[in-house]
């Protein structure tokens, strides 16, 4: 439920982004979210359909780049990525003190929007 907001400011950015290059119609949105996250992909696209309506972002295309997360052994150095579930332990010791780091990170990468007027020639904005 909490990828309602998120996506508004998702929207929010992207009017703002629009209105400063000009007005133009937002094409696409490239979104990068963590894999640690408990973000969504399908929630986000849900309500930005909904959102969007009626704005100059409607229609656009929304792509989600998803961003791997990272562990580190404090015993052995081994590094591996990791996705949720967290394991408990090291796959190479089977130790049980390591870092995370990565993979919680949720922002606007880029937003393209298209000025009709000059051939479709797009502009894009990166965030």
């Amino acid at each position: 439920m909490h990828e309602l907001p998120v996506t508004q400011g998702i929207l929010d950015v992207a009017l703002n982004a629009a209105q400063q290059a000009g007005g133009y119609r937002i094409t696409r949105i490239d979104l990068v979210i963590g894999e640690l996250s408990s973000i969504v992909d399908d929630s986000i696209q849900f309500y930005f359909d909904i959102l969007s309506r009626g704005t100059l972002a409607e229609g656009a295309c929304m792509s989600i780049r998803r961003e791997p997360a990272q562990a580190t052994c404090q015993h052995c150095g081994f590094q591996w990525t990791v996705n949720i579930p967290l394991v408990p332990s090291c796959p190479s010791c089977q130790g049980h003190r390591f870092q995370v780091t990565g993979g919680r990170t949720f922002y606007v990468e880029s937003i393209e929007v298209n000025d009709e007027d000059s051939g479709g020639e797009g502009y894009s904005e990166r965030e």
